[in-house]
């Protein structure tokens, strides 16, 4: 029992020691605030930027720096973008036109190659069997049909004569037209013979890029074989396919009808870098009702490989340009729930005033206004996160806001460091009256 009374009582003077040591520490931390306070509010400062006048009281009506710019007349292109996919002109899968085991692959995979090129080879052997028995055998017809045609004019003079009958006349004519039937036909199976002979080679019909090969050599290729042996896609020119809006078809097809070639420019999807630049070719018959899109083809030259099949591009139709129009920086423009606003610089007091305007066709940095600014007009185009309708401005280049903020900075640091020198002196002066 004594124990525990013991404890408690050192418990009791511990937190009377912590709670004496804490009321000292608040009362030192307050005089030295004070202290800190005093010369800064005696001083000649005691009116100025953080008094009665100072800052905080003009900061609402100090000009704010902004960046402007004219707005021009100029010429500005109407273009239509949309999402396109680059299409091979011609996609041909090399398929053999006879059966039997390739002999011999000439080419490699990826390579270019021209019309008429030779890509593989089947064996021949069978097919030159083939051709020299048709050819036997048309020779041997020939020669039937040439002495047949001997014994008609023969029959025909001892029938003048009349040595002979006039039936053994008649049949014999009989056999020669039955001879030339088959001899026409005789020819007829050498063409087929020498065809199959020649389709053992096979070659490429049109200039392009070949791919992946599909079969190796020695093997057994059938014309029905649904893999073929190689595709070939022609690139040079390629196409790019890409759908707009039906409510754009019937500028186009104005355009169109007046004999204007569109262009078509083809970028990479991110719209930064532009790829290669074409005319537009056709258009589609019919709208997609589900999307409410047309789809058009563009034709590109694409000689420096640009445009590869399959790719996906973001196609720019320009459908047509409009001149003299009133163009503007992009980033002058904002939005707001009026709709698009532009702040206009008041020379005469130098303050920005918010105008409603009507945009245009425009592109990546400049746009067209259809209303509500003039040509010559001096619009803010950097600072616009700041301003208010009416407030004033302070005119500035990118190089003279950053002047202006170091010339600032250095102010700042003057005025520190004389409201210390300030400060000390005060201190020196309440030393000097303290009593010896």
């Amino acid at each position: 029992m004594k124990k525990k009374v013991i404890w408690t009582s050192i418990a009791v003077l511990l937190a009377a020691t912590a709670g004496t040591a804490t009321y000292y520490r608040s009362g030192e931390a307050a005089e030295t605030k004070k202290a800190e306070a005093g010369p800064r509010g005696d001083g000649p400062r005691g009116e100025g930027p953080r008094g009665k006048g100072g800052r905080n009281r003009d900061f609402g009506n100090r000009p704010v720096p902004v960046q402007t710019a004219a707005s021009r007349a100029g010429d500005i292109d109407v273009n239509v973008n949309a999402i396109g996919t680059v299409t091979a002109l011609n996609t041909v899968t090399i398929k053999p036109r006879v059966d039997g085991q390739l002999q011999k692959i000439a080419f490699g995979d990826g390579q270019q190659v021209k019309a008429g090129d030779l890509l593989a080879e089947i064996d021949p052997r069978p097919f030159k069997a083939a051709f020299d028995q048709a050819s036997g055998q048309l020779q041997r017809d020939e020669a039937l049909l040439a002495n047949a045609r001997l014994d008609l004019e023969r029959y025909r003079g001892l029938l003048a004569k009349d040595s002979i009958a006039r039936q053994q006349v008649d049949a014999q004519e009989a056999q020669v037209r039955q001879l030339e039937g088959t001899v026409l036909a005789d020819r007829a199976l050498v063409d087929t013979a020498r065809l199959n002979l020649g389709f053992t080679k096979v070659t490429a019909p049109v200039a392009g890029t070949l791919g992946l090969r599909q079969v190796d050599a020695g093997n057994m290729v059938r014309a029905a074989d649904a893999s073929g042996l190689v595709v070939l896609t022609q690139t040079q020119p390629i196409t790019v396919l890409f759908s707009i809006p039906s409510t754009n078809l019937p500028a186009v097809q104005a355009q169109l009808k007046k004999g204007k070639g569109l262009s078509v420019e083809a970028w990479d999807r991110d719209g930064r870098t532009k790829l290669a630049g074409g005319h537009l070719v056709s258009t589609d018959n019919l709208i997609d009702t589900s999307t409410g899109t047309v789809k058009l083809k563009a034709q590109f030259d694409n000689k420096d490989g640009a445009l590869f099949p399959n790719q996906f591009v973001s196609a720019r139709l320009r459908v047509d340009t409009r001149h003299d129009a009133v163009l503007v920086p992009s980033a002058a423009i904002l939005k707001g729930n009026q709709g698009s606003f532009v702040y206009v610089i008041n020379e005469q007091d130098k303050t920005a005033s918010m105008r409603p305007v009507v945009t245009g066709p425009g592109t990546a940095d400049t746009v067209a206004i259809e209303s509500g600014l003039s040509v010559g007009e001096k619009i803010v185009v950097d600072g616009v996160d700041r301003l208010r309708d009416g407030a004033p401005v302070e005119l500035s280049s990118p190089e003279g806001r950053q002047g202006g903020g170091r010339h600032r900075g250095e102010g700042a640091r003057n005025e520190a460091k004389q409201g210390t020198d300030h400060g000390g002196d005060g201190e020196r002066r309440n030393e000097r009256k303290k009593p010896a």
